[in-house]
């Protein structure tokens, strides 16, 4: 199945049938997929926006957040639902303020999904930005941290490297 324009798609996460281009998103972050299904029950907490894993002496939190990518030929941008690490102190005020509609503040993190076209995209430090209406927070790289991903993240992509990155997402689905 290759993405089309003038085709819809089923969304493998709301069920839900759209024509705009689908959203990229990851179900974990990477540290919880290099888990054993049997680290994943013993150690791993994980749900549709926030995992920790309990190490004996730490503990690791992540936030499922959102990333818009510009794409320069076209009025369109292409989503990522990837997701980032924060320290306990902002993990814990993202977690009480998870319903507060108005809750609007900044964080510190750093990305924990590997965007396969950049390889090893883990640790890209981020601004968090959470929003208004409880929407997902948006993550916003460090434009100072050298790249390819960053680059692309400030200068665009193509449509066609867009369409690209959709069909490969679609056909990991059907795999």
């Amino acid at each position: 199945m290759f993405w089309n324009r003038n085709k819809k798609h089923k969304c493998s996460e709301c069920r839900q049938v759209h024509s705009e281009w689908p959203a990229l998103a990851f179900k974990s972050p990477v540290n919880y997929d290099f888990l054993s299904e049997q680290e994943k029950s013993e150690i791993g907490k994980l749900d549709s926006d926030f995992c920790e894993i309990h190490y004996g002496n730490q503990i690791d939190r992540f936030v499922r957040v959102t990333l818009t990518q510009k794409v320069n030929d076209t009025c369109e941008n292409l989503d990522y639902g990837v997701w980032v690490s924060l320290s306990e102190k902002s993990y814990s005020d993202y977690k009480c303020n998870f319903d507060n509609e108005n809750h609007e503040t900044g964080y510190f993190g750093w990305l924990c999904s590997n965007i396969p076209e950049y390889g090893d995209t883990m640790s890209i430090p981020c601004d968090v930005i959470t929003k208004s209406g409880n929407d997902r927070p948006e993550i916003f790289p460090h434009e100072d941290f050298d790249h390819p991903f960053v680059r692309d993240y400030y200068d665009g992509i193509s449509k066609t490297e867009a369409e690209k990155r959709i069909n490969e997402m679609i056909k990991k689905q059907w795999l």
